[in-house]
């Protein structure tokens, strides 16, 4: 993709400091995922889903190629689990979406004081604890979550992954991701415009060019959304030239083609396993919107 040179505006505030305690105010997004007593399935009430997100867990197992400083997964612990058992799971997701939809979640105690709007389910997430894409049995978790919508036993749910693209162009995930309907959807990740803010936010053992290069792949198929989660680090928000070189990359992407339906623009809800960084306040979330909207040209939402 060919680079292009701006000048990064003086409405871009200056670097300031965060306190590493820095995070909202306790609320329903900000509660971790309830598995409740399921190895593989959870629900969440998510901002972004705008409700409940019924997500899969593609990775028991805790596999990772990064390293996210904001990552509420802890890996120095064993897992519980060690592999998707996809017959298991679906047995779970099919207990899950009934109890979404005929009120058992209403009647929980731990979902007794949300207002029924957050409990009405958005999609189901293939997620969890690590990175779905590279996953072995991806392929036959996806065919099997697809089975159990097309059985119509429950009313339509859209899937979503969330993945930070680095499986995509796996033969057997991009074979999977055919298999989506139009109303399915990607949610990549790209949280960085410069390979220094990459390593430092997402500690990746991949270059920023291959992930640029994956979302490109996949957004010349078909439109996808873009997550962009923006910590404090050590106490410092991103930089105004490095919220410039994003707002690059998304409109690089975009000039190569890219179907760019959204960029999500959010800090963390839920408590990290690191000590080193802090929830960005709304107004530097809204900057990096607002830079993103006018060198990209694309539409943002601020979480």
């Amino acid at each position: 993709m060919k680079s292009s040179t701006f000048e990064t505006p003086a409405a871009v505030a200056q670097p300031v400091r965060v306190s590493a305690a820095s995070r909202r105010a306790p609320q329903p997004f900000a509660s971790p995922r309830d598995f409740g007593g399921r190895k593989f399935v959870y629900y969440v009430v998510s901002p972004r889903a705008r409700g409940l997100s019924i997500g899969v867990n593609m990775n028991p197992d805790r596999r990772c190629n990064f390293d996210c400083v904001y990552c509420e997964v802890d890996r120095s612990a064993p897992p519980g689990h060690d592999d998707l058992i996809v017959p298991e799971m679906v047995r779970e997701l099919d207990e899950s979406l009934l109890a979404a939809h005929d009120g058992a979640l209403l009647r929980s105690p731990r979902y007794a004081a949300l207002p029924s709007s957050l409990l009405q389910l958005k999609h189901v997430a293939l997620s969890g604890d690590g990175e779905p894409t590279l996953a072995e049995n991806f392929e036959e978790a996806v065919h099997a979550v697809l089975h159990l919508r097309a059985l119509q036993k429950h009313p339509p749910f859209k899937i979503v992954l969330i993945t930070n693209t680095t499986g995509l162009r796996r033969p057997d995930v991009a074979a999977a991701v055919n298999l989506f309907s139009g109303d399915d959807e990607i949610w990549a990740k790209l949280e960085a415009g410069t390979q220094s803010w990459f390593e430092r936010v997402n500690r990746p053992n991949i270059p920023l060019t291959d992930v640029l290069e994956n979302i490109r792949a996949v957004g010349l198929k078909r439109p996808i959304l873009i997550q962009s989660l923006f910590p404090a680090v050590n106490g410092v928000v991103i930089p105004p030239d490095e919220i410039y070189h994003f707002a690059q990359r998304i409109r690089e992407l975009k000039e190569s083609g890219t179907q760019i339906k959204l960029v999500q623009i959010y800090s963390a809800d839920r408590p990290s396993r690191q000590t080193d960084f802090g929830h960005l306040p709304l107004r530097t979330l809204s900057e990096i919107a607002s830079v993103t909207r006018k060198v990209a040209g694309v539409p943002t939402e601020v979480f």
